[in-house]
């Protein structure tokens, strides 16, 4: 492999930039697993396998890739309802789905999505993350059923969150030398064991939350233990569908966005079969999956991060943490992870949105908000599908009101329509609109010097106007097609019937088709 920048000291820049996003990667991780509703070690270890993977086929140098929110979100309900062996089999079909979609070159669709769409898709993901933290204000109670925890305890929690809040975001005033969120995390736990040790004051650890130790070594190959048969597989594809599109909106979007701070290129294809290869490897070893991490690519490029080397190193060193340091993951305070979250909260949503909402377009102000409500009450896939429909919809129904002509009589009694604007579906009823067979002269020509004929609609629509025109007695011509237009209506033959203009006996006839 070779790395993404040959200056001198880019291979020390990558294995710093990549210890620092290691220690960042392990609280994340932690509190993704907690959204997912499995074992913290599932989460981490699925951040060592998509990290590595992905940092070494993938399409993006420089780029984090681990266990994401955004997946989390997805694949909590399929947890709680079948268990998390079906969550390894989705992951892993989620894999396939992006591999494929890597192999046809379809990365390249990403331009399709509008930043609209994708205002609301970080806005609704945002959202429910910070939805999905309240879990950690419930106790089981003696009847079995969670109930909201109250009094000494639940101020305990609050202050422990708003202690983490704090630190995470004013540390990185003071210093950047050490991850603000690993500090924050090491502060919390020590306040922690203080208060229980002086004061007798118990908060929730992650694992007593997990529900023991997390020690453990590496994680073995495993075929997840799922029956194979057909309503299985329909209710694998439900979950599988969602997180490989997830997966694939959230990495390229990441992978634009590094472009854009790089100067450089990324390519779209490869990492999607880089993203896929993580995640079937990382549900055949029992994994959660992922994709890329935008917050934690950003550590990593600020930080100078710039090769292959910056991912791996950020692989391996969560690795050799979750090994050898499970027990003092295990001591960390779940209050801590919430506050973490919290903060991934504020900065993954667009608070832009509030600002830019009365100088955008109502259409485009739409797009955000049904995105955003779509998101938190469906699941991300289907809000960014719908918020490309809606988004085609109205650009389809602007450009179709944009369709205009003028019209004269030449000195041939010729009555010539110069139409400016494309042809298609969204303009038909507009485009016939513009003419008046009853009225017009026996010749008339239809100028396309500034118009194309896009679509099977818009030939049916010349079709049905040559018919009007020949109803009444009158020839029509059309002139100035391109070259694909020209080529739709050879195509078409057969279909429609349409008169291309071939002899005239004015000047205009003899002029190319261009």
């Amino acid at each position: 492999m070779t790395f993404f920048t040959k200056k001198r000291g880019s291979f020390k820049n990558d294995i710093l930039s990549g210890i620092t996003v290691a220690l960042a990667l392990v609280p994340e991780a932690v509190a993704f697993s907690f959204v997912a509703g499995v074992d913290p070690q599932v989460g981490l270890f699925s951040a060592f396998m998509v990290g590595l993977i992905a940092a070494t086929i993938g399409g993006r140098p420089g780029m984090i890739s681990g266990a994401t929110g955004a997946i989390a979100v997805v694949v909590a309900p399929l947890v709680a309802s079948h268990g998390v062996e079906y969550l390894f089999a989705a992951i892993v079909l989620a894999g396939v789905i992006q591999v494929g979609v890597g192999l046809m070159r379809w990365g390249k669709f990403i331009r399709l999505v509008p930043h609209s769409v994708m205002l609301g898709f970080v806005n609704g993901l945002a959202i429910i993350i910070f939805l999905s933290q309240f879990e950690a204000f419930k106790v089981e109670g003696a009847d079995g059923h969670h109930e909201w925890i109250n009094g000494l305890s639940l101020i305990v929690i609050l202050a422990l969150i708003a202690l983490t809040m704090a630190i995470t975001h004013y540390l990185p005033r003071l210093t950047k030398a050490v991850p603000a969120a690993l500090a924050a995390i090491a502060i919390c736990t020590f306040t922690s064991m203080g208060l229980e040790h002086f004061f007798g004051i118990h908060a929730m650890t992650v694992a007593e939350m997990a529900g023991g130790s997390l020690a453990g070594g590496f994680p073995p190959f495993h075929i997840p233990a799922i029956p194979f048969e057909w309503t299985t597989l329909k209710i694998l594809m439900t979950f599988a569908l969602p997180v490989a599109a997830v997966g694939l909106i959230e990495s390229l979007m990441t992978l634009t966005l590094i472009d854009e701070m790089t100067e450089t290129r990324g390519r779209g294809n490869r990492e999607c079969v880089g993203q896929g290869s993580a995640n079937i490897l990382s549900g055949l070893f029992g994994g959660m999956g992922g994709c890329a991490m935008i917050g934690q690519s950003m550590i990593n490029i600020s930080s100078g991060g710039r090769g292959r080397t910056s991912g791996v190193t950020a692989a391996v060193g969560l690795l050799i943490f979750v090994l050898f340091g499970a027990d003092l993951i295990g001591q960390i305070p779940t209050a801590a992870l919430v506050g973490i979250m919290f903060m991934v909260v504020i900065g993954t949503f667009e608070w832009t949105t509030f600002r830019i909402l009365h100088k955008i377009p109502r259409t485009d102000m739409l797009v955000i908000l049904a995105v955003s409500v779509i998101t938190v009450f469906t699941n991300l896939a289907v809000a960014v599908a719908i918020g490309i429909i809606i988004s085609a919809l109205v650009f389809a129904w602007e450009k179709g009101k944009n369709i205009r002509c003028k019209s004269y009589i030449d000195e041939h009694d010729t009555k010539v329509y110069r139409l400016d604007g494309p042809l298609f579906f969204g303009a038909v009823h507009s485009f016939s609109s513009l003419f008046t067979p009853a009225d017009d002269p026996e010749e008339v020509v239809i100028d396309f010097m500034r118009s194309r004929v896009y679509d099977h609609s818009a030939l049916d629509a010349v079709h049905k106007l040559t018919e009007k025109y020949a109803a009444a007695g009158k020839r029509l011509h059309l002139l100035n097609l391109s070259k694909e237009c020209r080529t739709l209506l050879g195509n078409a033959e057969g279909v429609v019937e349409v008169s291309v203009i071939e002899d005239l006996d004015w000047h205009l006839a003899v002029d190319e088709l261009a």
